[in-house]
């Protein structure tokens, strides 16, 4: 995997055989756009139609809530367990998430999580009661578990260094759009017809996994070794010389295989700790600051803030949401993850303090209309600076930092911590916004605060490195190997 980064230090693939160093470089600057990149890309947008199905189920509960509490005649407390229970499901995908992966490879483990969903919307589409929709959303919720730890790793596995950030960004940016589709959808049909639209990513994903390559990385280490130069001459293009890269590939995993065989308990030895504090810190505070409470309750939020309806301001989320996600994607590897980081944490505590005040100033009259106001802005303000940083680039760090013979564990782990934060908070927002609603805003931001100073403390820039130079400024075991 990490020698997909050392190939990227080229102009953007190895040069032809036989070329010389300059015309080897004009060779690939004009092949590339074709040739190289043209699998790369197509493969990527086979992974992130995963990604579009995640935020389609994420931003499904919104919108669907009044269609779904008034025609299966439910309690808040029972919608609030219906809206919640995605992320048991998806915990219990992250838990197997880096077994599956690393067994069975990233393309089946992406089928898996296609037919988990299927079945999940399709039970949500018939279903006459409390049990069977539950049931189904408990699928989807396994599904995207899943699909959220292996959608980024097979970008990062197969993308040149210098296109890792962004390409790995696609992966929230089509979160995102699947989000503000189930958005702006869900306000003009009902929520039986926006279940069965959710199918349709999976569908797609499973006819272009036929013909994805699998991760060369994962076949040179787990698969079928003398597959990995078939699938990585496939994604470089016809024509150019992968001879390097496969040797690279090869020296690194005969390195990894000479370690100890890793186990969950692993992670927290003195090598891998640093690394760990990050992938683990990153995805619980990127929960604790209060998104999935926004994504799957937006709605109610702007009724509650004094909006006749929440369908407005759910459309406005979206036209801010898109464009700053797709800034996100062209900056990730021109601005550097950390800056990125840094002005959208501080972007969503200024969001959080706006919505707070919102309600502040809804029970103590402060002025005619402003509470909408407020609550409008301080919204758009945190869907926006999300967007923008927090919402990808955690993915991003958390399929960069950990060696691939720690990857399964490290990332079930993580992937479990981002999940339990979100179950913990979407199942006990609604609760809470009948506790203080300004008050839980507060919380929210004092945590986006904290995120800050998490990020200028503790999280490296990994812009512009291969994926050894992270892993091995972070990992002590793996210094000494690629020292030269």
């Amino acid at each position: 995997m990490e020698q997909e980064d050392q190939e990227a230090q080229k102009p953007l693939l190895a040069t032809a055989a036989g070329s010389s160093s300059d015309d080897g470089y004009h060779l690939a600057a004009s092949v590339a756009p074709s040739s190289s990149i043209a699998v790369v890309v197509a493969s990527t947008a086979v992974a992130v139609a995963g990604s579009f199905e995640f935020g389609i189920s994420v931003g499904y509960s919104s919108p669907s809530q009044p269609g779904i509490m008034r025609d299966l005649d439910l309690s808040l407390a029972e919608y609030s367990v219906f809206g919640s229970i995605l992320t048991i499901g998806a915990m219990l995908g992250a838990i197997v998430s880096g077994t599956v992966a690393d067994r069975v490879g990233r393309r089946c483990a992406m089928a898996i999580s296609d037919l988990l969903c299927i079945f999940g919307y399709l039970s949500i589409t018939f279903s006459q009661n409390f049990w069977w929709l539950d049931i189904g959303r408990l699928s989807i919720g396994c599904g995207i578990g899943l699909l959220s730890y292996v959608v980024p790793v097979y970008i990062s596995e197969i993308t040149p260094k210098n296109l890792r950030g962004g390409f790995a960004t696609v992966n929230q940016f089509m979160i995102c759009c699947g989000a503000s589709l189930a958005y702006v959808l869900g306000a003009f049909i009902t929520w039986r017809t926006l279940a069965i639209i959710g199918v349709a990513p999976c569908l797609m994903q499973l006819v272009g996994l036929l013909v994805t390559p699998e991760s060369p990385r994962w076949l040179a280490r787990f698969g079928d070794p003398s597959a990995f130069e078939a699938a990585l001459q496939k994604l470089r293009g016809k024509g150019n010389d992968i001879s390097e890269e496969a040797a690279e590939i090869k020296d690194f995993t005969e390195k990894l295989q000479q370690l100890p065989k890793s186990k969950m308990l692993d992670l927290f030895q003195k090598d891998y700790i640093h690394a760990v504090t990050v992938g683990v810190g990153l995805m619980a505070l990127q929960q604790f600051g209060g998104v999935n409470a926004i994504c799957f309750y937006a709605s109610e939020i702007f009724v509650s803030a004094g909006f006749s309806s929440g369908n407005t301001g759910m459309i406005a989320m979206v036209v801010v949401q898109v464009p700053m996600t797709g800034l996100g994607v062209l900056l990730m590897d021109k601005a550097g993850r950390r800056p990125l980081l840094l002005v959208s944490a501080a972007g969503t505590c200024l969001g959080c303090l706006l919505v707070g005040l919102s309600f502040l100033a809804k029970e103590h009259h402060w002025g005619k209309d402003l509470n909408i106001v407020l609550a409008l802005a301080g919204i758009l303000i945190f869907t926006g600076s999300f967007s923008l940083g927090m919402g990808g680039i955690p993915w991003v760090i958390m399929s960069e930092i950990f060696p691939i013979n720690m990857k399964g564990a490290a990332g079930s782990l993580v992937t479990l911590i981002s999940w339990l934060g979100s179950w913990i908070v979407s199942y006990a927002f609604n609760f809470l916004l009948v506790w203080n609603p300004y008050g839980t805003f507060f919380i929210f931001a004092s945590f986006c605060a904290l995120t800050v100073v998490f990020v200028e403390r503790l999280v490296p820039e990994t812009k512009g490195r291969t994926l050894e130079e992270i892993q091995a400024s972070m990992n002590s075991s793996l210094t000494a190997p690629f020292h030269n």
